[in-house]
């Protein structure tokens, strides 16, 4: 799911069964309550448009195909941020989904602004350790993609990390 092939993003044909001979598995459940989930939260609070962060990894490409497929892809808004600590890999994966899923797309670099928020925080303290670092970098993501879903009137739709969780 790193990168998500618009060819295969049907869910209903390709990932989950319709076959009516076979009571659907788990996760074809899973797959269609979660896109269910989206859509009626959206129409519930009258919202049209989902942000997301994109960081080419699996996580935000399943939870952007899951949006897809809830709201349509023109609703869909993924903003990549890339920092000192980002791949160019990660970044050319995140613009390559975008465009799979034929979402919009902003790259908001967050760079300038993680290394001016960790020397004023730091400085009284000689610096911030590598985890505080780590957790402000996680942070103003998070702060950017609300600042911008209250621009655009939008919600966010968060994405866990696997790596975090394992």
């Amino acid at each position: 799911f790193g990168i998500v092939d618009s060819d295969t993003l049907n869910w209903d044909s390709s990932l989950v069964s319709d076959r009516e001979d076979k009571a659907p598995d788990e996760l074809d459940v899973l797959i269609r309550g979660l896109i269910c989930g989206i859509r009626e939260y959206f129409s519930r609070t009258g919202f049209k448009l989902a942000i997301l962060g994109l960081s080419g990894g699996i996580d935000s490409a399943l939870v952007a195909a899951l949006a897809v497929q809830a709201l349509g892809s023109k609703n869909v808004l993924g903003i990549a941020m890339p920092s000192q600590f980002s791949s160019a890999h990660s970044l050319a994966d995140a613009e390559l989904l975008a465009r799979n899923l034929a979402i919009p797309f902003e790259v908001r670099p967050i760079k300038f602004l993680h290394s001016t928020a960790s020397r004023e925080i730091g400085e009284a303290r000689g610096g911030l350790g590598e985890i505080a670092q780590e957790n402000l970098q996680a942070r103003m993501r998070g702060m950017i993609l609300m600042t911008l879903a209250n621009h655009y009137n939008a919600l966010v739709l968060t994405t866990g990390n696997k790596s975090e969780i394992a």
